[in-house]
């Protein structure tokens, strides 16, 4: 049994940048910093900061445009992959390793760099456990987000 899955939590480095590809499909890319702090054998504080190219796919794309903001902390769940091509300019091949997104939940308050939480379950699901996005796009509409802010938000309100 094989298991490629990828979990972060950190913070936007750059706006997504939203496309279309020649056959429809909307495709996001960002970037995603999370940092590492320990002390060395001396008791100095050390950080080191890792960045991850995030790739999200079809509605959450879209949402992913729409809704994510540099600086803001978000939670990233999907499968790593690594692609490759060679470059035009100097022949030399180069490759790129990133998280395919399933699942993104912003974790910022409401009014702050990305809003508030949102997690997406298909249509008959028993369970109100977060479920790939995957299985959202295809199969139904989203449940309703739920906020992590003081303010109640209204379904009507919420544009996916």
């Amino acid at each position: 049994m094989d298991l490629n899955k990828a979990m972060i939590i950190g913070n936007i480095t750059r706006d997504p940048e939203v496309r279309t590809t020649p056959g429809g499909q909307t495709v996001a890319s960002f970037a995603v910093a999370t940092n590492l702090v320990w002390k060395d054998q001396a008791g100095n504080k050390q950080e080191k900061a890792e960045f991850h190219n995030i790739v999200a796919w079809r509605k959450l794309a879209e949402i992913a445009g729409q809704y994510l903001k540099k600086g803001a902390k978000i939670y990233v769940e999907g499968r790593m992959q690594t692609r490759s091509w060679d470059d035009q300019a100097t022949g030399v091949k180069k490759y790129r390793s990133e998280i395919i997104a399933d699942n993104i939940i912003m974790l910022d308050r409401a009014g702050n760099a990305g809003g508030g939480r949102s997690n997406y379950e298909p249509a008959g699901s028993p369970t109100s456990q977060p479920s790939p996005v995957d299985d959202y796009a295809q199969n139904s509409s989203p449940s309703r987000p739920v906020a992590s802010s003081e303010e109640e938000i209204n379904v009507e309100d919420i544009p996916f």
